[in-house]
């Protein structure tokens, strides 16, 4: 059976900040201005929300979590959204779910009326910054605006219409 994409859930909240902070850790990024010390990474759930966004839960057969990412607003004006907090655990990594979930993230933030969505990320995260680049994110100079995240050093965005 294929894993599941679903929008997150209170329960679903532990094991979530685990593995955002478990792959920070892996890539000696659990440092200030990372998500590795975001308020609201114990609380997702009622995080997005109140976002004007979504977060989706990727889990296995077995309801285990292996990951999730979402959405929430950047610039409502200029309807861009940003793309946050997407990770998976070690075992799911390798198996093309950062692309399904990649992809339910575009479609929601697409029907939510965005147009673009952006990111910050991090030179080390080599594989995330080829799951950008193959899904057509386009690499900025530097970020929108200065915000919380300021260890990222990676910038993306991606047209959704």
């Amino acid at each position: 059976m294929q894993p599941t994409i679903r929008l997150i859930e209170p329960n679903d909240d532990p094991f979530l900040a685990a593995i955002v902070r478990q792959n920070l850790a892996d890539h000696q990024l659990a440092l200030p201005g990372t998500a590795y010390f975001d308020p609201e990474l114990d609380h997702l759930s009622s995080y997005y929300e109140q976002s004007h966004g979504n977060y989706f839960t990727v889990t296995d057969a077995t309801g285990t979590i292996l990951g999730g990412g979402g959405f929430s607003a950047y610039d409502a004006t200029a309807k861009i959204a940003e793309l946050q907090k997407f990770y998976l655990s070690s075992a799911a990594k390798g198996q093309g779910l950062s692309y399904r979930l990649l992809k339910a993230i575009e479609t929601s933030a697409k029907e939510m009326g965005y147009q673009q969505l952006y990111l910050e990320t991090h030179h080390a995260l080599s594989v995330a910054l080829h799951v950008y680049q193959k899904s057509g994110y386009q690499e900025i100079e530097g970020p929108l605006q200065v915000g919380q995240h300021t260890t990222m050093d990676r910038f993306f965005v991606k047209r959704l219409v």
